[in-house]
């Protein structure tokens, strides 16, 4: 055994080199790349392991942009846990996985988001641009009637001036399907505090805001609660990561991140409802404008 694949190694040297073999000249050089080829995209999926066949059908029958290298990483979220085992931890070891493989981008697909079929070729033609740092499809809230998960400013509710179609500036965005640059993740990385998960080392750069207050005086008490994309959109903000990250034009936008409704996702539950349930509101679709050829024609 050992014999043979030293012969397949010396056969695999001479390729490599351009060499004759038997006399005859081999007819192709081999060149072989020998390092790392394949972090130029991480596509990440937290996962409970209980997916619907729509989303897999979805997302396994993207259409491949050609020439295109990826690496996967699927990190289970355990359905009946301890306290604090939750949804920023699954995301903490995504992105242990992106800083330790130097990605050059990570693509956050949450399982319930159902993508369109060109979803990778227009998230593809940002890589190859290179010029924005974090771009999200859109999708709407699982509920009747349903709202954008898209926003400007806290507190205020989801934002709807737009048009299907447009592509929005907003300071705060979901991670159903974003891309994000690598150098963003590396950044917060660097300033984040490490803990331990199911015994694994990590830094938490994804955060679920929980916090409780309580005023001994008078004994009122109030509760902060919040969600990991939208902690997350707020501390790149707040801490200047992105000219950290070294895209300083972008730290200097109120609304630094970028929406392509484009790429629009369907939002799907256990039981294979889809939202927004009988399609888009007509409040976010454009008019089509009336041909003056046909107004002229048929038109008074």
């Amino acid at each position: 055994m050992k014999k043979t694949n030293k012969v397949a190694k010396a056969f695999m040297n001479k390729i490599r080199a351009g060499e004759k073999t038997n006399g005859k000249p081999l007819g192709t050089k081999l060149d072989i790349n020998e390092e790392t080829w394949h972090n130029r995209l991480l596509i990440a999926t937290p996962s409970t392991g209980l997916i619907r066949m729509e989303w897999a059908m979805a997302r396994f029958g993207q259409i491949i942009p050609t020439n295109w290298s990826y690496v996967e990483v699927i990190q289970w979220i355990n359905n009946y846990v301890p306290m604090q085992y939750l949804l920023p931890d699954a995301e903490n070891l995504i992105a242990k996985t992106c800083v330790e493989g130097n990605f050059e981008w990570m693509l956050s697909i949450e399982e319930d988001n159902i993508l369109p079929a060109d979803a990778f070729q227009r998230i593809n033609e940002y890589m190859k641009k290179g010029d924005v740092p974090i771009v999200s499809g859109l999708y709407f809230t699982k509920s009747n009637p349903p709202e954008p998960v898209i926003y400007r400013g806290r507190g205020t509710g989801p934002y709807e001036d737009f048009k299907m179609g447009e592509k929005i500036w907003v300071d705060g965005i979901p991670f159903g399907f974003t891309l994000i640059h690598g150098s963003i993740i590396r950044a917060l990385w660097d300033e984040a505090e490490e803990y331990m998960v199911n015994g694994q080392m990590t830094r938490r750069v994804f955060d679920t805001p929980q916090k409780n207050f309580g005023n001994a005086a008078d004994g009122a008490t109030a509760a902060l609660r919040g969600t990991s994309d939208l902690a997350f959109c707020t501390k790149i903000i707040e801490d200047k990561i992105f000219e950290k990250a070294g895209w300083p034009e972008f730290q200097k936008k109120k609304n630094p991140f970028l929406v392509d409704t484009n790429i629009f996702l369907r939002h799907i539950d256990q039981q294979g409802r889809q939202y927004p349930i009988g399609g888009v509101p007509d409040k976010y679709v454009a008019k089509a404008k009336p041909s003056k050829k046909a107004i002229g024609k048929w038109g008074k």
